[in-house]
């Protein structure tokens, strides 16, 4: 938001240097981001100075131009030619010098430097307005009044506007704050505490006065609730043309074009007091009513921009008694403003549902002066005198007579908040003791009203129009920021609590597992957990009933929370493969969200594997990454936690071609797979896509279980045997891992799939696995006959049991 500093200055009669006030204004929350120097002139006509021809001789080597003395009020006179047809002697003119830089009506800087022109030297330039920005004119240069003192700059004969414009970084909250009479009183509350005390000065609205009632409108109100107040007054026998300078000067100041004398008013009051305006053609109002209210939705309405828009039925509307005029509080209509043609307007000045205003202005994707103060909530006290200062501005700049009473509609007043402060509760809060005397001179400053004190604290009427201020804290928010952050002391005695936290804290296992999937490559990414309801249809699985539907959406892809986190980790994946990163492994830890009978959230962790495990390399192989490196790194994770016993199931879903799972007990652990090539499709992935879903809610209660024992590594030495197994093709190596545990459950202590065979030289529906067996007694040595027994153990139950042979 842009802040005039000289408009600041109509309000509060303040001698601090733009600076300084600067600083005052981030103490007291309204953060100066930036601070900008503006002129009516650019260049400020710096360099400029009042000259007199003294003579005046045709270029000896041109037929167009000129060879001229001018007197500058220095010792010699300097030599100019010049090409405009009007010069003669004896004339005051303007002079550029040689080093003056001056700007062209786009912008661009040229330099006056010292040259030759047809043979003869110049040593400046006469100017005329357009050169200067003082006009249009190019038709020659421009004569100044013959009493004009020779050598007084020409920033001194003309009114230049010199003005420093703060740039400040509004947070949403302070809606108060919203227009330079909003920051004057703000910056007031601030001086008064450094013991300044300035008043603050508004425009008076005593002269407003109905000098007829030719040209009344009616306004019917259909839905107050979204537009609780609505003012409006007919203003006849206006003439529509340029502003004043002055007005010129504030817009252009903040960074808005002036277009005509009416609608600048209306810009000029919104900025100066934070109400927004509209004006209206009154010979457009058809039957001379105004109706507020709703329309079905689809009805077309075109904008001031030209563009025709569908609107909702939610959108509220200024309609006549036929047609819709203006979407209310966003955005005009194309043939109902104010043309050079109108002579009678009706002016618009209402307070509307602040919700309501920013649901429409989203929905059109409309981002206006007006919506961005509507939205956030105005003062709803201030409608009928800012549509008198409007009035009045109007009267004086464009003329015409009032010629109907106001028109207010204002059925339930929005009432002042009550609100309860202690003292005890400041002190707690802020850290550090403030005065009682300070605190009731800050909250008066701020035009919070003390209705009544006691020792324990204060009851407060908090005006409607801080509509951010309505609870202790607030309020308390408020001394603070008056009083200075900066006056809080800083202890030298740190105090610290120490808590009893357990290892297996969420945040806790989150670190220890982002950091082995570092270690491994993996990069972590942050999703929104906002979404489109379209990746519904990509599942059976998840079903729209569930969706978890914002009342209020940025826009329509971000209007459901994600029940998964498969769609946002796709997103991610196309976004980097569109940009040449085809090899990803990526890792989120996120959330998703359910409809159920209750509203419920479960957390996540997920792996994303695609494209090659290893790079490029000459001394390596190139690897693409597939489910059995997925699978690795999954028992890695859980092995990381030091879940180990866990069973392997095969799944079939519309997420994966091919896919697993791993339960413990009755809890799922994660489930993981390729996603099916379908589903990858709708996401341009042309690629495999390796998915990985943590419950991390089941993990974190399984970790919880584990108990951890230490124990000395055994000095005797391990044992390892191999199998080679004819196995029927339907049997997997987990059917054996099984079976071997289960026949020696105490010096078994590993067992391992080296070597899968499918080929020649093998019955039909056969395989060959080479599988290997670790056995160790950790208190002996083991003896051959041992070992045999036990290998003897292993190899009848794989016989009996699976039909193995021995190879």
């Amino acid at each position: 938001m842009k802040i005039s500093y000289n408009w600041i200055k109509q309000f509060l009669k303040i001698d601090w240097t733009p600076e300084q006030t600067s600083e005052l204004l981030t103490d007291l929350g309204l953060e100066v981001e930036g601070l900008e120097t503006y002129q009516s002139i650019k260049g400020g006509l710096d360099g400029v100075i009042v000259g007199e021809v003294l003579t005046c001789i045709q270029h000896p080597n041109a037929d167009r131009l000129k060879v001229t003395t001018v007197n500058i009020g220095k010792e010699t006179p300097l030599q100019i030619v010049c090409g405009a047809p009007n010069v003669s002697a004896g004339q005051k003119v303007p002079v550029a010098t040689i080093g003056t830089v001056l700007y062209t009506p786009e912008g661009e800087s040229w330099t006056i430097k010292k040259g030759k022109i047809r043979g003869e030297e110049s040593h400046g330039m006469i100017c005329a307005e357009d050169e200067l920005g003082l006009g249009k004119s190019h038709d020659g240069i421009l004569v100044l009044d013959k009493k004009t003192k020779i050598g007084l700059p020409a920033s001194e004969i003309f009114n230049i506007e010199n003005d420093s414009v703060f740039e400040i970084g509004l947070t949403p909250n302070r809606a108060d704050a919203m227009s330079h009479y909003g920051t004057a009183r703000d910056l007031k509350a601030g001086l008064q505490h450094k013991d300044i005390n300035l008043e603050l000065r508004t425009p008076s609205v005593s002269a407003f006065n109905i000098e007829n009632r030719t040209l009344k409108i009616d306004v019917d109100i259909k839905n107050k609730d979204l537009a609780p107040r609505y003012c409006g007054v007919t203003i006849s026998g206006v003439k529509v043309g340029e502003s004043p300078e002055w007005i010129k000067h504030r817009l252009k100041a903040i960074g808005i074009s002036p277009t005509n004398n009416i609608v600048d008013i209306t810009n000029y009051v919104l900025h100066e007091l934070g109400q927004p305006l509209h004006a209206f053609d009154a010979n457009k109002i058809t039957d001379h009513k105004i109706k507020v209210k709703t329309l079905k939705t689809g009805t077309k309405f075109t904008t001031l921009d030209g563009i025709e828009r569908e609107l909702h039925e939610d959108d509220l509307m200024i309609c006549d008694s036929k047609k819709p005029l203006c979407i209310a509080g966003v955005f005009g209509g194309l043939n109902s403003g104010i043309s050079e043609s109108t002579t009678n307007i009706f002016l618009e000045s209402a307070y509307f549902n602040p919700v309501s205003i920013r649901k429409t202005a989203k929905r059109h994707a409309l981002n206006t002066d007006a919506s961005f103060r509507f939205e956030r909530g105005i003062d709803p006290n201030i409608t009928e005198y800012a549509l008198k200062r409007a009035t009045l501005l109007i009267q004086e700049i464009a003329g015409g007579d009032i010629t109907s009473d106001i028109s207010d509609s204002y059925p339930k007043k929005i009432e002042d908040f009550q609100v309860h402060l202690t003292f005890d509760k400041v002190t707690k809060l802020i850290g550090q003791q403030i005065p009682k005397e300070t605190i009731k001179s800050i909250l008066t400053s701020l035009d919070i009203k003390v209705n009544n004190v006691t020792e324990a604290g204060l009851g407060l009427t908090v005006p409607s129009y801080r509509n951010d201020v309505q609870r202790e804290a607030d309020v308390i928010e408020e001394i603070l920021r008056v009083y200075g952050y900066n006056n809080i002391k800083t202890t030298t005695k740190l105090n610290a609590s120490i808590s009893n936290s357990s290892k297996f804290e969420d945040h806790k296992l989150q670190n220890v597992i982002g950091n082995q999937l570092a270690a491994q490559g993996f990069f972590e990414i942050l999703s929104n957990s906002l979404t489109t309801p379209n990746y519904i249809k990509l599942s059976e699985q998840l079903k729209e009933e569930h969706n978890v539907v914002m009342l209020n959406p940025l826009s329509n892809d971000l209007s459901v929370m994600r029940q998964s986190l498969l769609f946002s980790g796709l997103e991610a994946i196309s976004h980097n493969i569109n940009r040449k990163r085809t090899n990803l492994r990526l890792f989120e830890f996120g959330k998703t969200y359910h409809n159920y009978n209750n509203r419920e959230e479960y957390k996540h962790l997920t792996l994303f594997l695609t494209g090659n495990k290893t790079v490029e390399n000459w001394a390596v192989k190139v690897k693409k990454s597939n489910f059995f490196y997925l699978k690795s790194t999954i028992e890695t994770l859980l092995q990381r936690l030091g879940v180990n016993r866990f069973v392997s199931t095969p799944i079939k879903n519309d997420l994966f071609s091919e896919g697993m799972q791993l339960n413990i007990g009755k809890l799922n652990i994660v489930e993981f797979g390729v996603v099916k090539q379908k589903t990858c499709k709708y996401f341009d992935i042309s690629q495999e896509v390796l998915y990985a879903d943590f419950n991390w809610d089941n993990v974190l209660e399984i970790t919880k279980r584990n108990s951890i024992k230490f124990k000395p590594i055994s000095k005797y030495p391990e044992v390892r045997r191999d199998f080679a197994l004819l196995l029927d093709n339907n049997v997997n190596f987990s059917d054996i891992h099984t079976i071997a545990k289960q026949t020696e459950k105490q010096l078994l202590k590993n067992v391992s799939l080296f070597d899968v065979y499918n080929g020649k030289n093998l019955p039909k529906g056969k395989k060959s696995y080479a599988v290997s067996f670790t056995i160790q007694d950790e208190n002996k040595t083991l003896t051959d006959k041992q070992i045999d027994k036990i290998m003897s153990k292993l190899q009848a139950n794989f016989e009996s049991k699976l039909g193995a042979e021995l190879r």
